[in-house]
């Protein structure tokens, strides 16, 4: 394929059809008698995931360390090199292009995040997290003390609306849809699904956090990166700034042979 296999046309019905879904999504949150809903399968999926882990052993541990920052970092650092491995989604040619029209729909996502986060906070949306309101609940931070003073474990937010890390996992995988197949579409939303447990399980967020805000936050920035000529011209625009930089690196011995430097 070319570099042409980013879209690089306005997509109008899909464009609509990202943002119908986003309001409807919303409005059903908003809407008191789909909200009861909402706080219903909130409630029923934090209880089923958060119940186990009262009990202790492997449980609590496998997920008091994937709620450490650090681990947050390792799940980028393998979202990364899902999209960097040539052959993997993006052949050689690809790469570079696919990982700056990604960065444009990343940024897009959290420039709108800014803005959404006022709009919630004016209109008294937001709501602290499961870990904080429902009695009884399991606090990883609780239960290893000594972790959350060496690791930082996240397992409760005062303001846990829309859930940020779902929203930039899910903006990954719905960027990587659009180009993996098979297996490889199988890995992309594994490595997503597991990402956002851990908030889940530690009560940092409810779903609807993550099923409502990150949705809907990475709906409406796919809506504007890949089906409008936005991430095209700003990716190649990327591209040139940086091609004198991947120039000269393209020349070092190890670093040469890497797609996202060598362009090939």
């Amino acid at each position: 394929m070319s570099n042409t296999f980013i879209n690089s046309q306005w997509r109008p019905r899909a464009l609509l059809v990202c943002h119908l879904l986003a309001a409807l999504l919303l409005l059903s949150w908003l809407w008191q008698p789909t909200r009861d809903l909402w706080d219903g399968f909130d409630l029923w999926l934090f209880q089923l995931l958060n119940d186990p882990v009262h009990a202790g052993g492997l449980w609590a541990h496998i997920w008091a360390i994937g709620s450490m920052r650090p681990v947050d970092a390792g799940v980028g650092v393998v979202m990364l090199a899902v999209m960097l491995k040539a052959g993997l989604i993006f052949t050689g040619t690809q790469v570079r292009r696919a990982l700056f029209a990604f960065l444009v729909a990343l940024t897009v996502m959290l420039l709108m995040r800014v803005l959404f986060a006022d709009l919630v906070e004016y209109m008294g949306w937001q709501h602290a997290s499961p870990s904080l309101v429902v009695e009884g609940s399991a606090r990883l931070t609780e239960m290893f003390p000594a972790w959350e003073e060496r690791w930082d474990l996240k397992d409760s937010a005062s303001r846990s609306f829309p859930g940020d890390h779902a929203s930039v996992l899910l903006i990954w995988a719905y960027f990587m849809t659009f180009f993996a197949r098979s297996w490889r579409l199988l890995l992309v939303w594994a490595i997503a699904a597991i990402g956002i447990l851990p908030r889940l399980v530690a009560g940092a967020h409810w779903g609807s956090d993550a099923f409502v805000g990150g949705v809907f936050l990475s709906l409406l920035a796919l809506a504007w990166s890949c089906y409008t000529p936005l991430g095209y011209r700003a990716s190649e625009w990327l591209e040139k700034v940086t091609l004198p930089l991947t120039s000269r690196l393209a020349k070092l011995p190890l670093l040469g042979r890497m797609s996202i430097v060598s362009g090939r």
